[in-house]
C-alpha cells in the first residue's frame, strides 16, 4: 500500500473553530441519543503523541515516496515512549461510562490498550506491535517492548525469536501484525463487523479510510437507513459522501474530542500507566527451600505482561533478570523482618519509571501461604513520576 500513496499528499483542511464547535455539539447530541455507538480510529489520532501518520504531508508513506524516509524517522517519537493522546483518553472515559459500545482500530501502536481500553472492547484489525502469541497453544503475551518479527527473510515470517513459557509447550512465538497482502484475523474482523451491524452511530477519527477490508466497517454503518456516519479527518476520504455535510468534520481529533467531552459533561482523564503484578511464594518451609515468583499480567489476570527488566529480593545479592522472575531464598536471609519479602522492581523505563519496592507480607504459619497468588495494582503517573501501590485480596 505504500506504493499506492501519492507523492504529494492531498491537502489537509481545518474548518473554523466556531463551525467545528457547532458540529461537535451536534455529534454530542447524536452520541447521547444513540443506542449502539462505535468508534473507528486510524493513525491520525496518534500524531499528537509524536507518531507519524501514513498519508499526510509528513506521513511515512508520503515521505517514502519522496525519498525522505530517514527524515521522517528523525522527527518521530519512539512508539514505546509515546503517551496516549487526549483522543485516546476520551475514548477510555466513554468506555468507562458505558457510552462507547465498541472500538475498531487500524493502529498497531498499542496506545489504545495502554490507555485503558479493555481487550474485549476493541478489534485491533491490523495487530498490535506489543502483542505476540504462541503458534502451538495460542497463548498471548503482552510486552513493554516491540514484539515484532525482524522480517529478515520474508514479511510472512512472523517469528519473534522467543518461545512460549506455558508448561509443556515451548512453542514458537509469532507477532500479531497484519502485513499487506495478508488476511485479517477472522475473529477480530468478525467482531468488528458484528458491532458495525448493531451500530446506529459510527465516529471515524483520523483515518483516510482507503485500506480494505477495514474501511468496510464504517461504510456498513454509513449505508444503513437508520445509521449515522461521522468522519473527522484532515484529508478527504472515499466515503465522505455517506456523511451529511454537517457530519463531515475537518479538524484535529484532539480538538474535536475536547469539545465533545465538554458538551457531554465529562472530563478527559489523565493518562495513568497501570500495571498488575502477581507474586507467589513456593517451596518447602521445613527444608527452607523456598522461592518467590514474580510476573506481570494483563487486566484479565491471565495474559502474561512483560514490563520488568529485573527483580531483586532484599537479602539476595543477584537480581533475577529473566521473565518470569524466580528468586530462591532461605528464611534466615530475610533478616529481622522475616514476614516481609522486599522486592525491588526495575521497569523498562519508557516513561522514566523509577524503581519500586513492593513489600510482600507473608504469614509462614498460614496453610495457604505457599502457592497462593497475590496481585498488586501498580499505578504510575508519568507527569509526577510517582507510583501508587495497592495489594489485592
Amino acid at each position: 500500500m505504500a506504493n499506492s500513496a501519492p507523492k504529494h499528499a492531498p491537502p489537509e483542511l481545518i474548518e473554523p473553530t466556531p463551525l467545528l464547535h457547532k458540529k461537535g455539539q451536534l455529534l454530542s447530541s447524536k452520541i447521547l441519543s444513540s443506542k449502539h455507538f462505535i468508534v473507528f480510529t486510524g493513525a491520525g489520532i496518534s500524531t499528537s503523541a509524536g507518531i507519524p501518520d501514513f498519508r499526510g504531508p509528513e506521513g511515512v508513506w508520503t515521505l517514502r515516496k519522496q525519498g525522505r524516509q530517514h527524515e521522517a524517522k528523525s522527527k518521530s517519537v519512539e512508539t514505546m515512549k509515546a503517551m496516549p493522546t487526549k483522543t485516546h483518553m476520551a475514548l477510555v472515559e466513554l468506555q468507562n461510562q458505558g457510552i462507547l459500545k465498541y472500538l475498531v482500530s487500524q493502529n498497531c501502536d498499542g496506545l489504545h490498550r495502554k490507555s485503558g481500553i479493555l481487550p474485549e472492547m476493541i478489534s485491533e484489525l491490523h495487530g498490535n506491535s506489543n502483542r505476540e502469541y504462541c503458534r502451538t497453544c495460542s497463548k498471548e503475551y503482552l510486552r513493554d517492548f516491540r514484539a515484532v518479527a525482524p522480517y529478515t527473510k520474508t514479511v510472512k515470517d512472523h517469528r519473534t525469536g522467543r518461545k512460549c513459557t506455558e508448561p509443556n509447550c515451548n512453542g514458537v512465538l509469532l507477532d500479531s501484525i497484519i502485513n499487506f497482502g495478508e488476511y485479517l484475523w477472522e475473529d477480530v474482523l468478525e467482531s468488528a463487523r458484528s458491532h458495525a451491524k448493531k451500530a446506529d452511530l459510527c465516529l471515524v477519527l483520523g483515518s483516510s479510510l482507503t485500506v480494505p477490508p477495514a474501511n468496510e466497517i464504517p461504510e456498513t454503518v454509513g449505508r444503513k437507513k437508520k445509521g449515522d456516519l461521522v468522519i473527522c479527518n484532515l484529508q478527504e476520504t472515499p466515503i465522505d459522501f455517506l456523511c451529511g455535510e454537517d457530519m463531515r468534520i475537518w479538524g484535529k481529533t484532539d480538538e474535536l474530542m475536547e469539545m465533545v467531552m465538554k458538551e457531554l459533561g465529562l472530563e478527559i482523564p489523565e493518562f495513568i500507566l497501570k500495571r498488575r503484578l502477581v507474586v507467589k511464594v513456593e517451596g518447602d518451609i521445613e527444608k527452607e527451600r523456598l522461592s518467590v515468583r514474580i510476573g506481570g499480567v494483563d487486566v484479565d489476570g491471565r495474559t502474561p505482561a512483560t514490563f520488568l527488566q529485573s527483580v531483586k529480593l532484599e537479602g539476595n545479592r543477584r537480581p533475577a533478570k529473566v521473565d518470569p522472575f524466580v528468586i530462591g531464598f532461605r528464611m534466615d536471609n530475610l533478616g529481622e523482618e522475616i514476614n516481609k519479602l522486599k522486592l525491588e522492581l526495575e521497569f523498562m523505563g519508557h516513561f522514566n519509571e523509577p524503581n519500586l519496592v513492593v513489600e510482600h507480607e507473608v504469614d509462614w504459619e498460614s496453610e495457604d501461604t505457599l502457592g497462593r497468588e497475590v496481585m498488586y495494582f501498580l499505578d504510575y503517573n508519568p507527569l509526577t513520576g510517582e507510583w501508587k501501590t495497592e495489594r489485592g485480596q
